[in-house]
This record gives structure tokens, sequence and C-alpha cells, in this order.
């Protein structure tokens, strides 16, 4: 069998898999190939889902990815509103949960990742408590945009400050709600929190840090608020759960496939089964101080189109080159590197008024930016930090010192 004419099947119609379906054909895979996702809608964006389409701004078609007539124009088989429940590794055989199975020679999974969801006995349950993930999730979220609702966001991450502004511009009162001593905790600098609490402060977002939801409260199982542990009560008629997601490895799991933060895959995104390959959020591979796993739209897209080449036979090393980004009012806040391990960071006001950029630095070294309505910050610090070169911190805190002059 040659990789070229194989039986392909990718599991996980987001982002990855179809990146990784239009590579391989690029690439000139011309055996039958498969791609299977859960939701009844053909692939889509997901950055745009929690702002300019919920904002009403976009419209449904333009979320996808690429027209539906692409997938039969490329002899691609796009099965929507399917799951697959089961993998034979041995037999090389997908079950689906309409009963049907698919049988492959080689298997892409780019499950993605899930949203972390509150217990039913928190009051998880509840109608009116919602996450957001997917076109579903946006299309119930948008019904109860309407001026004066009172809305409780649980999480003060990047996903819950996102909603947390489009509701605010729809304008219903929100609180935003973290247990972390601040927002932001896990991925960013307080320099970049504070910068961010202010902007929300300003447009009378209420943000409660340091405190812990204990359940929320329902009347006809509807939610009416949330109990905090000191006692205290949030009313609210809709609340948004913003706490994380994780890798949906579950059907990895199950088949036996070694998980590690995620399904384990080496440098060409094979898994312990060498039939077998993932890419995207639900893949974990080695990166040059360690195993990790990125949330992003680029690594997805990367991710996927390295996987698809190694499928074929022609592998390559995948090299991560983190950049994320986030939209809240009228800020683009840009990141590029990871900042894990940072033992100094330092501030540098951007060109434009009301910009900043938070520059981290292990060492000597630069290995992250945050730069909030600072492009060119952004650019040279992302420029730098891929091609290994640092700037002296103290030169960069200082405004008067041209970003060009720095290296």
């Amino acid at each position: 069998m040659s990789e070229k004419t194989a039986r392909i099947v990718v599991i996980g119609a987001g982002q990855a898999g179809a990146s990784l379906a239009a590579r391989l054909r690029a690439l000139g895979h011309s055996g039958p190939l498969t791609l299977i996702g859960g939701e009844e809608a053909p692939p889509y964006q997901r950055p745009p889902l929690s702002k300019a389409y919920l904002k009403g701004e976009m419209e449904r078609e333009r979320l996808f990815l690429r027209p539906p007539s692409f997938y039969a124009d490329q002899g691609i088989a796009l099965e929507t509103g399917v799951l697959a429940v089961g993998i034979d590794r041995t037999a090389r055989v997908v079950t689906l949960s309409d009963g049907r199975t698919t049988p492959y020679d080689l298997l892409a999974l780019t499950t993605g990742s899930v949203p972390r969801h509150l217990p039913a006995g928190a009051g998880g349950d509840l109608g009116g408590v919602l996450t957001m993930r997917g076109l579903p999730d946006a299309d119930g979220l948008a019904a109860h945009l309407r001026p004066g609702t009172r809305a409780l966001i649980i999480g003060g991450g990047y996903i819950g400050l996102e909603a947390a502004a489009v509701l605010a511009e729809a304008r219903l009162t929100v609180t935003v709600i973290e247990r972390e001593p601040r927002i932001l905790a896990r991925v960013a600098a307080s320099e970049t929190a504070d910068f961010f609490r202010d902007l929300h402060r300003a447009h009378d977002v209420a943000i409660r840090e340091g405190v812990t939801l204990e359940r929320l409260t329902g009347r006809d199982g509807r939610v009416t608020g949330g109990e905090l542990a000191d006692g205290r009560v949030i009313i609210a008629e809709l609340v948004l759960v913003g706490i994380g997601v994780t890798p949906a490895d579950d059907l990895a799991r199950a088949a036996g496939l070694a998980i590690e933060n995620g399904i384990r895959v080496d440098a060409n995104g094979r898994t312990s089964d060498p039939a077998i390959f993932a890419a995207g959020d639900c893949a974990s591979f080695p990166g040059p101080e360690g195993r990790i796993r990125l949330e992003s739209v680029p690594n997805a897209i990367e991710h996927a189109e390295a996987t698809a080449a190694a499928m074929l036979g022609d592998p390559a090393p995948y090299v991560a080159r983190p950049w994320f980004w986030s939209d809240q009012y009228d800020v683009k806040l840009q990141i590029a590197g990871l900042n894990a391990g940072h033992d100094r960071v330092v501030t540098r006001p951007g060109a434009r008024p009301g910009g900043l950029s938070v520059w981290y630095f292990r060492g000597p070294r630069l290995i992250s930016i945050d730069a909030m309505n600072d492009p060119r910050a952004y650019m040279t610090a992302k420029r730098w930090i891929e091609a290994g070169v640092s700037p002296d911190p103290d030169r960069v805190a200082d405004p008067a010192a041209d970003l060009k002059d720095l290296v």
C-alpha cells in the first residue's frame, strides 16, 4: 500500500481536521479520504463566534472555512452530525454513533478540546447556564443578549473576558468572578491583567477576584444567580462558564493510545500506534523545553499540515511558533511566544495612545510578549523570539529607545 492511495479517516472536523484533509489532497493523496465531524455545520472558524458572529456582524456562512462544495470537489467525504464512538486498532475500523463503521489504513485524530462544565450538583444543568465553544453555544448565547439582563461570567481568563466585552457592549449588566487572586493569573503577568481589569471596569463590568463560587441558584429549572463561598449572592438570569478547556482525548484513551496532557504524539504527529496520528488542540508534542500542547488557530493549522506530510511519507519535525490573539472592545491583544518560566517582566508604552506591550524574559532571553494595540512591538518581538534574538530588558523599558535600535 502507498501512503498516497491509503484509506485515510480524519476524526474531528474543526480547524485542524479541515486543514489536515485539505493538505493531504494538496500533497497528492488520491485515496479515499473521510472527514468526520460531530456538528451539523461544515468546518468553521471558532474565534469569531464570541466576537463578530455573536454581535451579528458576521453571517453564519462567512464562518465556514471553505464552501461546502469544496469537500465534494476534492473527493473528501464529509460526514457531519455524527460522532466517532470507537476505534478498533486491530481491524482498523472506526465505529460511528449511527452504527456504521468506516475502515482505515491511516487514521488522524483532530478532536480538539472541550469546555469544562460545572457539575449538576453545583447548578450546572440549570437553564440559562452556558459555555462558549461551538456554533450552537454562540447561537444559544445570542438568544440571551437583551439589554438589562444580568450576566454572571465564571472565570477571568481570555474566554471569559472576551465574552464579558461582547455582553457589556450589548448593554447587559456583567459581573466576572475569578477564584484566583487576579484575572489572567495562569496566562499573563499582573501588568497585562491590570490593563484588562481597567479596560473592563471602564465599560462598567464588575470584576471580583479571589472569590469562589459555591453553587448556582435556580427556580423552576432556570438559573437565578450564584452563591459565593463567603455567602454573598450575585443575581443573574444568564451564567457563562469560562473555566477553561480540556483536550478531547476520550476516544484515543479508550482505544489504548498513550495520553500525556492530551494525545501523546512524536515530532511528526504519530501516536503510540504507527497507523494513527493526531494534531491540534488534542495533541501534545515535543517542544524545545519539554512536551507542550497548544490551543490556538495557528497551531491547529500548522500542526495539521505538518502531520499530513508525515502521513504521506514526508516527515519533518514540527516546530511550533506560538502566537495568539484576543479582541476586547477596541483593544487587540497579540501574543507571541510562551511566557512559562519567565523571571522578569518589563513594560513599554505603545506608539499609539493607550497602547502597551509587556515583555517576558527568562534570564537575558526574550521568550514572550503581550502587545495591546501595539502591532509594531508585537511584530518586532515575534521576529526576535523566532530568531532567538534578545534585546536588553532595560532598553526595552526605555520609551525613548527606538525599537529598531534595540538589537
